[in-house]
């Protein structure tokens, strides 16, 4: 059967033209940037050129939306008309080769048979009674759905993934890049503040400051998945899939270390672990409290002995539905807003991170955008290669694996509300 050549859809005028900007505007942003100095820093001609350069980066901004708009109703044409030619053909029969052959001697009819069986022929017509077994027939299986030969039905493209959570405990924690294994601080353990007036020809007091240093150490978090060669050759999209699947199991891992990792290697220091190292975050008890108070409290805390603002909140979903249905109790109106509307994902002016990776009863509140961050040595990286007997068995192993380390920078900017 042929395959029917298919042509791309000519670009529209308006993506034509968008594209046509695009590519003057990035020359002409390229020749403003094309004197540097020996460092490689970018020297503008004058405030004109500087001015242009940022007119343009603008405008770039503005124009990439809507060429990509473009582009995809364009790309999305050229998928409609190839399954318009597909639908199209005509569907050919099932090709047998010149080689099957039918032994005409051996293909004959029930009738045929009927009439040649010993039986029949013995039948004298004068009331005599014959049997004809049909089993001695050379008769064919009968074709059911159950003896296999079901009905076409092309599976679609729809895949199903796992239930699984979305990692956001990362997002609240600045990050950078390091080409380091270790990562040292130094931390001020000992202020001693003894600033005072003083009279005129007196000796001034000294004061006191001791530095520390403090070292986290770079971990790797890693997995692998062996792969058949044919199943990455059969079904091109599957790589993708399973990319996707290896790094979202070392993303989820992950978002667990950053919490309850213990520090011991190859752990990460996480928030909620009971090391000695974590010592200095706080703790703060529901007891007779709701759970806003208590949450006020515990920020309170953080004010008051880490000298930090909070700029976040981990709850995990059981805890925060209590407070998410907490009511008035003269009316019966829900506090955090109407049932039919989402509602504020805020407590006390807050934002609040909802993950089952939080220990369920225990909500972490923290200063985490200047007291934690995270290096990253190697970020996630999915490579392919045989291990072992793998070429013989012609498969592969899959490996995704990142570097990194979680810097606490000030563990009383945080503390644990306990008992929710």
């Amino acid at each position: 059967m042929s395959v029917p050549m298919i042509l791309p859809t000519p670009k529209s005028a308006a993506l034509k033209e968008l594209e046509g900007r695009i590519e003057a505007k990035a020359k002409r942003q390229h020749e403003l940037m094309s004197n540097k100095d020996a460092d490689g820093r970018v020297i503008f001609a004058d405030d004109a050129a500087r001015d242009e350069f940022k007119s343009i980066d603008a405008e770039l901004n503005d124009l990439g939306p809507q060429r990509d708009e473009q582009r995809a109703a364009w790309l999305a044409d050229e998928r409609n008309a190839a399954m318009l030619k597909s639908i199209r053909q005509p569907h050919m029969p099932i090709p047998f080769g010149t080689d099957f052959h039918v032994n005409e001697a051996e293909q004959k009819s029930i009738g045929q048979q009927f009439i040649e069986s010993p039986n029949y022929k013995a039948y004298t017509g004068a009331g005599d009674r014959q049997v004809v077994d049909l089993a001695d027939f050379n008769l064919k299986t009968l074709m059911t759905t159950s003896a296999g030969f079901a009905a076409a039905n092309n599976r679609t493209n729809v895949v199903v993934p796992f239930a699984l959570r979305r990692p956001m405990v990362a997002d609240l924690i600045p990050q950078d890049q390091t080409t380091l294994s270790q990562i040292k601080y130094m931390v001020e353990t000992t202020f001693t503040n003894n600033a005072a007036t003083v009279a005129e020809g007196a000796v001034k007091p000294e004061g006191a400051s001791v530095w520390t240093q403090t070292t986290a150490q770079v971990q790797k978090i890693a997995v692998t998945l062996p792969v058949t060669e044919e199943q990455i050759m059969d079904v091109p999209a599957i790589q993708g899939v399973i990319d996707n699947r290896l790094g979202m199991m070392v993303m989820l891992t992950e978002e667990n270390q950053l919490l309850n990792g213990t520090g011991v290697s190859p752990q990460l220091q996480g928030f909620l672990s009971a090391a000695a190292a974590t010592a200095g975050v706080q703790t703060q008890a529901l007891g007779a409290d709701n759970v806003p108070d208590a949450v006020l409290a515990a920020m309170t805390k953080v004010q008051h002995t880490g000298f930090s603002d909070v700029s976040g909140i981990v709850f995990h979903p059981n805890d925060w539905m209590a407070v998410r249905t907490l009511k008035e109790s003269g009316t019966g109106a829900y506090i955090w807003g109407s049932p039919s509307e989402a509602g504020p994902q805020r407590i006390w002016g807050q934002p609040v991170i909802v993950t089952t990776a939080m220990t369920e009863n225990t909500a972490l509140v923290g200063d985490f955008r200047m007291y934690s961050h995270i290096s990253r040595r190697l970020g996630l990286r999915i490579d392919m290669g045989y291990v072992n007997d793998d070429f013989t068995r012609n498969q592969v192993t899959m490996r995704a694996e990142e570097r990194l380390s979680l810097e606490i920078l000030r563990y009383s900017a945080f503390c644990k509300v306990t008992g929710i």
